[in-house]
């Protein structure tokens, strides 16, 4: 991975871990759209950006990811996370357990001018789901 992409992905972890309004406008493009699973729409912007974060820590309070491994092409970026956290609130329609997760999540990042333009992101839900006994194992 080229010396700019992997200090883009340090600054991007550092804003998806601390959830910074800052980070967000300086990482994302005010017109980036990111497809989200089970969203018949895309989100838009450092707004939604900062929305699909809430939504995570709204139940895993003290979610965290890991860069794993990151692969760049041109102005592409695809990214490995472990994602890590405790499930404290409601999360996908299932009550707050307290189970810890461990969960992958695959996403494929496209950059104009240093900014996120474009995003789809593959988080492993029936993994997470199955951890939290919202599904059979």
């Amino acid at each position: 991975m080229s010396s700019t992409a992997t200090s883009f992905m340090a600054r991007f972890v550092e804003f998806i871990n601390s959830a910074d309004e800052k980070l967000a406008n300086e990482l994302v493009s005010p017109n980036a759209i990111f497809h989200v699973p089970g969203r018949p729409e895309p989100m838009t912007g450092p707004a939604g950006y900062m929305a699909i974060v809430a939504m995570m820590r709204g139940g895993f309070s003290d979610i965290q990811w890991t860069l794993e491994e990151a692969i760049t092409e041109e102005n592409k970026i695809a990214a490995r996370f472990t994602m890590n956290g405790t499930h404290t609130g409601p999360f996908m329609g299932v009550p707050p357990t307290r189970k810890t997760i461990r969960v992958q999540a695959l996403n494929i990042y496209h950059l104009e001018n240093g900014k996120i333009v474009k995003e789809y992101g593959q988080p492993d839900l029936l993994g997470l789901l199955m951890q939290l006994g919202a599904f059979p194992s």
